[in-house]
């Protein structure tokens, strides 16, 4: 005995699948931009911050001497210009009378030119010695969420170059990367029009839209994310931008997606599914379960019931979804096919077949038994 099913036509919903990875919508790496021991971590490691909340401090003696360092010498630069400067006049006052030759009050406008770029050189390295020291206080530059401490107080950074200290991510939005396919790009050019104006606040605007209408513009339904447990992220995103090129090699486009992140589920460095769906598509189709299938190479056969009697007849399967395959050629509503028992069928057995329905229940009413007298 197997179990068969009728062949029905019916309305389904299908979706382009791709693996996605997920992003901050901004990532800043925070680094240490000058030498020093780290003297302070100032914000709770995973925590989130606010733009220009301090995270970290570094000793900031060095920097405070060089600092008033470089004020004496802007003070001394700036008395040898006003010393020169006066000279320069009373020389001028002093080559109208004859007092004074031509080369003098030559070299006097040589010694202001050169007293003036000094201090214009000392001034530079005292703004330099400003900015240094302020370096030793470090700020996050946006709201997010900031990572786990790189390293810790006590350690030594800034040595061999901007040390990395931890990264802040905004994550509300957040950004979804997937490839999707060359055929599926350009079957929906509606979903790629305008993406130049797709900026931030546009992307706000529709997340509203598709909360109420389940619509964004020019009708899009959006784009949904599987999580790794195979659970439906409850929040759609929109597509935002696409790579210049196809990926020859795979036949994909990179594409850029933002989906809202209200509740900060979703993290960084996640991995999950990309859905797409197919519009248009999937409306009075043929299908039939994905346990009915037989695969040998790459092709697909189903076992046709007739008669008692099964013929093996191959079939070309499309999209598949909720344990069903579009059957796009070779089936015909009505027929009843092999979905339980496949291992004891071959091309022309007889066959005891029962009907069973689509969640595998027995279609034919149960027999009672008769009552003893």
């Amino acid at each position: 005995m197997v179990d068969v099913a009728v062949v029905k036509r019916r309305d389904v919903a299908l979706f382009s699948e791709s693996l996605a990875e997920l992003d901050g919508y901004v990532d800043a790496e925070i680094r240490a931009r000058v030498r020093g021991f780290l003297s302070a971590q100032l914000y709770k490691d995973g925590a989130a911050v606010k733009a220009g909340q301090l995270l970290f401090s570094i000793d900031p003696g060095e920097y405070a001497n060089a600092l008033a360092a470089a004020k004496a010498a802007v003070a001394r630069a700036r008395a040898a210009n006003s010393s020169n400067r006066v000279l320069l006049e009373r020389n001028q006052a002093m080559y109208q009378s004859g007092a004074v030759s031509q080369q003098a009050l030559d070299d006097a406008r040589t010694n202001l030119a050169d007293s003036t770029a000094q201090l214009e050189s000392a001034e530079a390295l005292l703004d330099q010695a400003k900015l240094n020291l302020s370096y030793t206080q470090i700020r996050s530059p946006i709201d997010g969420v900031a990572g786990l401490a790189a390293i810790r107080v006590g350690n030594l950074v800034g040595q061999d170059g901007p040390t990395l200290l931890t990264t802040v991510s905004q994550v509300d939005p957040i950004r979804v990367t997937f490839a999707l396919s060359e055929v599926d790009y350009l079957k929906y050019p509606e979903r790629f029009s305008s993406l130049d104006a797709r900026d931030l606040a546009w992307v706000r605007r529709q997340f509203a839209a598709l909360a109420k209408t389940a619509l964004a513009e020019h009708d899009d339904p959006g784009v949904e994310l599987l999580l790794s447990d195979g659970s439906v992220y409850p929040h759609r995103g929109l597509i935002i931008t696409a790579d210049r090129q196809i990926d020859a090699s795979t036949g994909t486009l990179r594409i850029q997606a933002l989906i809202p992140n209200p509740e900060g589920r979703l993290r960084p460095g996640q991995y999950g599914r990309v859905r797409l769906a197919r519009q248009g598509e999937g409306h009075d189709v043929i299908t039939v379960p994905e346990k009915a299938l037989i695969s040998v190479q790459g092709t697909y056969s189903v076992g046709v019931v007739e008669h008692d009697r099964v013929q093996l007849r191959r079939v070309d399967v499309g999209a598949s979804v909720d344990g069903l395959r579009v059957a796009l050629s070779g089936l015909q509503e009505g027929e009843q096919i092999v979905v339980e028992g496949l291992q004891k069928i071959s091309d022309g057995a007889k066959v005891t077949p029962k009907l069973v329905t689509d969640d595998g229940k027995s279609a034919s009413p149960p027999t009672t038994a008769a009552a003893k007298p």
